[in-house]
């Protein structure tokens, strides 16, 4: 590995650490469907984003529920001593990406058959806080 490109993903390292984030992959949900339900936790207050995310009727909400839950306890172990109420976290950013698809074959009428795409998605959810962008801002 030459020079710049050590030099880039050590940039790449320093800047992950502060970075809060967690990742489900291949999650058995259409992405359509997912995207529904992550655009209204979008830029919401942690606290907010699990009231809804809790109360929702869609099953994609139980999934995202337990993502935000995961994103948060890793910003705790990140954050030794820190506590949450203090911080304002809020969901960043949250981004649906299409995963695999599986393809079977459904039987139709005189001998045809049609085929079923079943979906699945990858969700990314950051998570930040306020003072922080803030503190960004200013600079």
């Amino acid at each position: 590995m030459g020079a710049r490109k050590r030099k880039a993903a050590d940039e790449r390292k320093i800047a992950d650490k502060k970075i809060y984030k967690a990742i489900l992959n291949n999650c058995p949900t259409s992405p359509r469907k997912m995207r529904i339900v992550a655009d209204t936790v979008r830029g919401v207050d942690v606290n907010r984003a699990l009231d809804i995310l809790k109360y929702s009727k869609k099953e994609a909400s139980g999934r995202l529920e337990k993502l935000l839950l995961s994103a948060i306890s890793n910003w705790q172990v990140k954050n030794d001593g820190v506590r949450i109420e203090d911080s304002n976290l809020f969901v960043k950013e949250i981004f649906v990406d299409s995963a695999r698809v599986l393809k079977r074959i459904q039987p139709a009428p005189q001998g045809r058959a049609h085929r079923i795409k079943k979906r699945s998605n990858h969700v990314t959810l950051i998570i930040d806080s306020i003072q922080t962008v803030e503190d960004t801002q200013n600079l």
